[in-house]
């Protein structure tokens, strides 16, 4: 097979061709230190605050698709074929100010500044996907980016009036989609990536195949798909992560469809790539999945990565594993199928061997007698980890509860059922007490422990508490069933 050791992109309006890209090389660094591109701002180094936010575009079944990102936590190797936008590329004729940003000055959406660029980036990404957007969605799409002096009032103001500056229709990265395109499509060469010196080696694998020979030719390397995780190894711990292979331009990764009663979810696939089918098919997961993170992280973090790294506080594994949820492994051309519950073993400890990843996901579409939900309890509402996280899937028949997985995070050293409190369900009434029963029984299913996210008697009132919400929520037998504020 042919190498090519360069990174190829397109940067605002130029093609990058950069060699010697080591794997731990970020995004945000190439463009403040090597193309002086200094309006990306360094705030946390870690994806919190959004004041690094660019926008990337890569080609995808759909055409070329824009999203915000955090450059802080990017490697450079992954933007291979991508166009990379920074705030500088907004100016038009002779430094005009884009609309975004003359809509920002108009309605006092800056004080000290820092944070500017990447809130401008941040609903500029908004500003093209919908033009006239309700304050609801333009939260949601600041929801990583922190201003600690302006107040967000007047920068939703901002937000909500872009569109009497100008259209997106009228906006430059709109009129040169088609030439963009040309020219990404003109940088692929299906070719395996080798970069970066010996000790920091990345690799872009030529598809998916390939990628399959790669860890059967380095199985102890680091994958990197979204790096909303790994990233901050490098840039918080200076931890070295190479050799890593880079999978985020593996479009067959990224595949998300239904098929006849289940979803199928490819491992590469961004909380944003899946948030639409999964909205459709499990409603009761849309409001939960706008708490996981940050826009710019849900653009770049994957499912398959959430469940790869075996966090005991992952945010998607307890509302899988109550789903009944499946993980398809491969190991070179081998595969293999286990329930999500059983791949993680322990703290930190996952059943997966060297030279394995995880390729997809499949979810089993909930039934007409199935009740569900999925709960998150956080210090902060939004871009916060979990404190405690819980997925919870009833079957009720007759009025009698016939089958109950009940799944949280936080409460152990792994994503982890309640055994217990699922067998004080079964068989029993759907009633008040039924749950009462459950919520007593998390006390023989787990023994949290107490750290600065809060204390083990919290999570465990917590915990009870989610499984009395449930009730509350979803007894149809009520005249006018309980709907708690979200808010």
């Amino acid at each position: 097979m042919t190498y090519r050791d360069d990174i190829r992109f397109i940067l605002n309006g130029r093609e990058v061709s950069a060699r010697d890209v080591g794997a731990s090389r970020t995004l945000l660094d190439f463009l403040r230190l090597e193309r002086r591109l200094t309006g990306t701002k360094e705030g946390c180094a870690e994806g919190d605050c959004g004041a690094c936010t660019v926008l990337v575009g890569r080609l995808t079944e759909a055409g070329l698709v824009y999203a915000p990102v955090n450059a802080c936590i990017r490697f450079l190797a992954s933007v291979d074929g991508c166009h990379v936008v920074t705030v500088e590329h907004l100016s038009g004729p002779e430094g005009a100010l884009h609309p975004v940003q003359q809509a920002m000055i108009d309605f006092h959406g800056s004080q000290c500044g820092f944070c500017t660029p990447g809130f401008v980036m941040s609903l500029y990404a908004l500003w093209m996907q919908t033009p006239e957007p309700t304050e609801a969605e333009v939260e949601t799409a600041l929801q990583g980016n922190l201003c600690r002096c302006t107040g967000y009032a007047p920068i939703i103001r901002a937000a909500v009036a872009v569109s009497r500056y100008g259209t997106p229709a009228s906006d430059h990265l709109t009129a040169e989609r088609d030439a963009m395109t040309a020219r990404l499509r003109a940088l692929r060469d299906g070719r395996r990536v080798v970069t970066g010196p010996d000790n920091d080696l990345a690799i872009l694998p030529a598809d998916v195949d390939d990628l399959a020979q790669c860890l059967v030719e380095q199985p102890r390397a680091t994958i990197v798909a979204g790096a909303t995780d790994v990233g901050l190894w490098v840039t918080k711990f200076l931890r070295p992560i190479g050799p890593a292979i880079f999978i985020g331009h593996l479009e067959v990764l990224k595949a998300v469809a239904r098929e006849s009663d289940h979803l199928l979810i490819g491992a590469g696939a961004s909380y944003t790539d899946c948030q639409s089918l999964l909205s459709q098919h499990l409603p009761h997961l849309a409001p939960y999945w706008d708490r996981i993170a940050g826009w710019q992280v849900r653009n770049m973090g994957t499912i398959g990565g959430n469940i790869a790294n075996g966090s005991p506080i992952g945010d998607t594994p307890p509302v899988l594993i109550a789903l009944g949820a499946e993980i398809t492994l491969r190991h070179g051309a081998e595969r293999r199928t286990l329930p999500l519950e059983r791949f993680f073993l322990d703290y930190g400890k996952q059943d997966r061997a060297a030279g394995e990843f995880v390729e997809s996901i499949r979810i089993p579409l909930p039934g007409a007698s199935d009740r569900n939900a999925a709960y998150k309890i956080s210090k902060r509402r939004d871009e916060d980890i979990s404190t405690v996280a819980a997925g919870i899937s009833v079957t009720v028949e007759r009025g009698r509860i016939t089958r109950a997985r009940l799944a949280f995070g936080g409460m152990a050293a792994t994503p982890k059922r309640a055994a217990q409190a699922e067998a004080a369900l079964i068989g029993q009434p759907w009633a008040h007490a039924s749950f009462e029963a459950a919520a007593e029984a998390l006390a023989e299913d787990f023994s949290p422990l107490s750290d600065w996210r809060g204390s083990a008697g919290y999570r465990m009132l917590s915990a009870q508490n989610l499984l009395r919400r449930f009730f509350l929520e979803q007894d149809a037998d009520a005249t006018a069933p309980a709907q708690l504020a979200t808010a």
